[in-house]
């Protein structure tokens, strides 16, 4: 049978992995519109609270994936507030915005 640990380690990075192509994507299109401010900011604390239990009970997998995680969201949260914005300008003689844009 696998150990506790070895399961929380092999969890954690599951859950970790998970948030990779978000970021990824968020920089590769330069548009984080489509995030949650809300979100992002509540992940942020979760995961900062997660890290200090993690450090009060000595939970070496609690403590490794979520500093990953909060590291990861923080850099989540840099692209959220650089390209959270949905900027679009008419171009000189458009007359009407295009559907999705009122």
């Amino acid at each position: 049978m696998i150990s506790p640990e070895i399961l929380g380690f092999i969890g954690g990075g599951v859950i970790t992995a998970s948030l990779i192509p978000q970021v990824q994507r968020v920089f590769k299109l330069k548009s984080a519109h489509d995030i949650s401010l809300t979100f992002t900011l509540m992940l942020l604390i979760g995961l900062i609270l997660w890290v200090n239990y993690g450090l009060a009970f000595n939970l070496a997998p609690v403590v490794l994936w979520n500093s990953i995680s909060t590291a990861l969201v923080a850099v989540l949260l840099y692209a959220k507030l650089k390209y959270g914005r949905l900027c679009y300008r008419l171009k000189p003689g458009l007359r009407r915005k295009p559907p999705g844009f009122d």
